[in-house]
């Protein structure tokens, strides 16, 4: 349960100030996120508060009768609405959307339908009446076959929930886990603790011939959406996902050390490799030569104040350099990393 993980998780869940954070350190922001965060420290609150409810609370109304578990299936799609909303978090919560649909009887959504004679509505009325009557036809092979598997897969999955469930009930309860091979059930949360900053890593290239020199122009990669030159707008994209970007989130608040597959994609952008350069938006090195060098830089992003001299200026971050995230390096410099991990050595593209 994403509810339980919170709660057991980072202590802001419990004190009521996650959400002071999590629009501006959520792994990508989009427009709406950059005003949400600048809400009053009561919002936030309530926001807090309303998760857990949605998340701890709700769920039991599908075991309370018809017209709750209706109420369940409303809030449950209302919170991943306010959530698909709030923040580009892929197709995530669409898909959670799906189970909820299953909370709506005929009788709710029945008048999506004509209801004229003939119509779908007036078909389902027969066949209920004529079920009410007993005049159904006795049961056939195949239907009782079929019973026969949907009760076998039922039992099955309830045996591997078993381990999952006892997970839910430790306090010690594990987050993003599979018990078994086959993967059917599983556990899941998300966002169980909240980073309090938001740090980015920005790649970073240059043509000079000495990296060290202080005349060499380093010029910025730009992601497709996440957070880079402090005058773009955050992006919206949800339901689709950039993988790379939602990784540079990671990575930037571990080193690169945790994160080899960013040496390996500066391997790519130092020979200019078309693949590696079609994940981003901007490529500085676009109809020249590919860089000499390449580095990454450590930044620290904050929104900045809507009405403020930042935002006027069209500022929709401000950040300020951490330090050095990985050393400048050139393609000579990385043969050796590249052999030891039997990666192919990327090879200039001269086109």
């Amino acid at each position: 349960s994403p509810g339980l993980i919170k709660i057991r998780g980072d202590r802001c869940w419990r004190d009521l100030t996650c959400m002071d954070f999590h629009y501006e350190t959520q792994p990508v922001p989009n427009p709406v996120a950059y005003f949400l965060h600048q809400s009053p420290w009561w919002v936030h609150r309530g926001e807090t508060l309303g998760n857990h409810f949605v998340e701890l609370v709700v769920p039991f109304f599908i075991f309370l009768g018809r017209r709750m578990c209706v109420l369940h299936g409303a809030l449950q799609i209302l919170f991943q609405v306010i959530l698909i909303i709030s923040g580009n978090l892929s197709f995530l919560n669409w898909l959670t959307m799906v189970p909820s649909v299953a909370c709506f009887d005929d009788a709710t959504l029945g008048f999506l339908f004509p209801s004229g004679p003939g119509g779908l509505k007036y078909r389902v009325l027969k066949m209920q009446e004529e079920a009410a009557r007993g005049a159904l036809a006795p049961l056939r092979y195949g239907c009782m076959v079929r019973r026969a598997v949907h009760l076998a897969l039922a039992a099955l999955v309830a045996w591997l929930s078993v381990p999952v469930v006892l997970n839910l009930l430790s306090p010690t309860q594990i987050m993003n886990t599979s018990f078994n091979p086959l993967r059917i059930v599983n556990t899941y949360g998300a966002f169980g603790s909240i980073t309090k900053e938001r740090t980015e890593v920005i790649l970073q290239g240059t043509a000079a011939p000495n990296a060290s020199s202080p005349d060499a122009v380093w010029e910025d990669y730009e992601f497709k959406c996440k957070p880079g030159d402090p005058g773009r707008r955050p992006c919206l994209i949800s339901p689709y996902h950039y993988r790379l970007d939602w990784l540079m989130w990671f990575a930037a608040f571990q080193t690169y050390e945790h994160n080899e597959w960013i040496i390996h994609l500066a391997g790519k952008l130092l020979a200019n490799d078309a693949s590696a350069l079609s994940l981003l938006a901007v490529n500085p090195f676009e109809g020249r030569a590919p860089p000499r060098w390449l580095r990454g830089e450590h930044y620290r992003y904050k929104f900045s104040r809507p009405g403020g001299p930042h935002a006027a200026a069209g500022k929709w971050w401000l950040r300020k350099r951490i330090g050095p995230y990985f050393p400048p390096v050139s393609l000579r410099d990385l043969e050796d990393y590249f052999r030891s991990r039997e990666w192919p050595h990327p090879a200039v593209d001269v086109d």
